[in-house]
């Protein structure tokens, strides 16, 4: 696989049915290794070990219902009291990041409020900040250390 722009990591392989696959630690399974999962279990090392994220208030790959239609997101972040503080979008490597990307995650946002977007295909990362009182996004150099709860955060 190819480098990221991530720290180094160390990750668990394992060979099945002629498909290489990697340890999800969030999951707790071995899942099949593809460009785009490369990236996300970047994304959890980077947030968990170099951010100090909980591991138990990051979710991947879940349901997300926009209206009538049924996406996936990649992962979010969660405050301890349930709501989102980071929603975020991997794409593969060869994937650039465009508009129509930011778009995406924007979409998803409007049913989840988080109140910071990632989005990263490895090699670029954008980060950005909500400000649902002034309808704009800010965007940052990175994204915020974990904070244990919300309120001292805004401190």
């Amino acid at each position: 696989m190819l480098a990221l722009n991530f720290p180094k990591y160390s990750f668990r392989f394992k060979n099945s049915e002629n498909k290489i696959a990697v340890f999800d630690e969030l999951r707790k399974k071995f899942v099949v290794l593809t460009p785009e999962e490369w990236v996300r279990q970047h994304v959890v090392k980077f947030l968990t070990l170099d951010k100090n994220y909980p591991k138990n208030h990051i979710n991947v790959e879940k349901q997300l219902k926009l209206g009538k239609l049924t996406k996936r997101y990649d992962a979010v972040v969660f405050y301890p009291d349930g709501k989102i503080k980071v929603v975020i979008e991997c794409k593969a490597p060869h994937i650039k990041i465009t508009q129509e990307v930011f778009d995406q995650i924007a979409r998803y946002n409007l049913s989840l409020k988080a109140d910071y977007l990632m989005l990263t295909n490895g090699l670029e990362h954008y980060f950005c900040k909500l400000d649902y009182k002034e309808e704009k996004y800010h965007f940052l150099p990175e994204i915020p250390d974990y904070i244990s709860s919300k309120t001292s955060e805004k401190q």
